[in-house]
Order: C-alpha cells, then structure tokens, then sequence
C-alpha cells in the first residue's frame, strides 16, 4: 500500500509513522555487473559467481552501495508526494550493511519518518530506511536519509 502525501505540510502528521514496504525486487547478476561498470568496483565477490561460490558469502553479493542506491525508486512505491514543485535527496545522516545481499534474492524497503523541519521554501525530512533481503533475519541496509520537498 502507497502511503500519499498531500502537500509538504502533510509531513507533519507522519512523524513517528511506519509507511509500509516496498514489493520484493529480484537482485540479478546482470544488475550488478552494470552497477560495478558504473562504479569501477569490479571485486570478484560481486561479479565472479563462479569464485565467489568458494568465497566468504557462498554466492556473488550486491554492492553495498548498490543496495543504498535502490532506496529512492523503492521508496516510491512506499511514499508519494504530490502538491510539491520538487523533491530532492539532500543525503544520509547514518548507513550501515549489516548482511549481504546474495545475487538472485529478494530486496524490499520499509520507510518510517522520523521528523520533518521547515527550511527556506519547504521542508527536510527525515527517514529511516530498511532494506531486507527475504529470508534473512538481519537488515541488508539500514540508513537514515534526508529528503527535502519544496513547495
């Protein structure tokens, strides 16, 4: 279920508020081969299966960042904002990777505002973000991020 926003003012009633998940999103090894060509970051862990079977995870892993870097699309489909002329990723106060995301599984995001201030023309508002792998029983991502909307 989206969560819709009317308006930044609307901001203010959400503290506190769980905004639900994301669906699942399959995490291939196509994505991240052209993440690593978009980064430079080519270590094997994420881009050689093969090897990375004898390796410390038993199968390629996603980039931490990579994970990270899905936060915004799946954050909207947890959270719409309309009434708004813009919105933009002003950045992460705190991130952190606690398990991998092994190569053919399942990422979802949940998202719960955490305060909402007023800056010249709109507001900063701040998220906790959950990024979980299914099956796992420890987060993949854990950040805390900084969007501001503007009227």
């Amino acid at each position: 279920m989206v969560t819709t926003v009317h308006g930044i003012d609307s901001f203010r009633d959400l503290v506190g508020t769980h905004l639900g998940f994301s669906d699942w999103h399959r995490i291939d090894q196509d994505q991240v081969n052209l993440f690593a060509d978009a980064t430079g970051d080519h270590q094997w862990i994420h881009v050689d299966p093969e090897r990375a079977k004898s390796g410390p995870f038993g199968v390629a892993i996603a980039h931490g960042y990579l994970t990270l870097a899905l936060a915004p699309v799946l954050l909207g489909e947890v959270v719409v904002v309309e009434g708004i002329s813009m919105g933009v990723n002003y950045g992460c106060n705190k991130v952190r990777f606690p398990a991998p995301v092994p190569v053919g599984s399942n990422l979802r995001l949940g998202a719960q505002v955490v305060s909402v201030e007023d800056v010249s023309g709109g507001v900063q508002v701040i998220m906790d973000l959950t990024l979980e792998t299914e099956g796992s029983t420890k987060p993949s991502c854990v950040a805390q991020v900084v969007y501001r909307y503007y009227h």
